[in-house]
């Protein structure tokens, strides 16, 4: 008779999507609520969404526990650095700070994948990607999460950035108005939900721009 073991995982996936885009003075972010693990869905309504700054948002998908966790030590070192310097992050900073406190971890990581989106200083969009232990890339879009594979070819598609290899060096941002992006974002998860069976029920949307932050939310399948 084999010898049977019991094995144990610290880490969990828990589904979903994220998708990120960067306009000319905006950035919308987007991501499913639907929570699963296995074949077993969790909550139809948790949202992956969470705002770092006044500027700044992240998207996460993967273990839904370390998300949490990553989140609440990014808010600390946010609350700190306000109290030294007597403002808040910028987001270009909030970036390199997400990737520094990833690549600390580097060893047990967080298991997230992570889309952060936001203004930079001067009110330029702007989209940074990111692997579990804090290698992370400027974009114009991105997506994460186990809707990526579908979602990327059509963002490709769509809006496909210059290669970072031309000179000069062209902006990433996305020719889309505010309006065609976030449609575009609503096209994508419809798209992506009939097939990925980890994204889905209700799709949230979170628009930046000089005006503030607006949430936008949209149904998706429910089966």
């Amino acid at each position: 008779m084999p010898k049977q073991q019991a094995n144990w995982s610290p880490y969990d996936n828990n589904g979903g999507s994220c998708v990120a885009v960067a306009g000319a003075d905006y950035c919308v972010i987007a991501a499913d609520t639907r929570m699963s693990t296995g074949y077993i869905i969790l909550t139809r309504d948790y949202s992956k969404i969470c705002k770092l700054a006044d500027k700044c948002v992240m998207a996460s998908s993967g273990f839904q526990a370390d998300v949490k966790a990553l989140q609440k030590h990014l808010a600390a070192r946010h609350l700190i650095y306000q109290h030294q310097h007597s403002k808040q992050m910028s987001c270009p900073a909030m970036a390199q700070l997400l990737s520094n406190t990833l690549y600390y971890k580097r060893f047990f990581p967080y298991y997230s994948f992570n889309v952060l989106g936001g203004l930079d200083n001067e009110g330029k969009g702007c989209v940074f990607t990111y692997d579990a232990v804090g290698s992370y890339e400027k974009v114009g879009y991105s997506s994460q999460g186990s809707g990526s594979t579908l979602i990327m070819p059509f963002l490709d598609n769509q809006l496909k950035s210059p290669s970072p290899l031309l000179l000069p060096v062209q902006d990433a941002v996305t020719p889309l108005a505010e309006a065609e992006a976030v449609d575009l974002v609503k096209t994508v998860f419809a798209s992506a939900s009939e097939r990925d069976i980890y994204t889905g029920d209700k799709l949230e949307i979170v628009v930046i721009n000089a005006d503030g932050i607006r949430r936008e939310y949209m149904d998706l399948r429910k089966d």
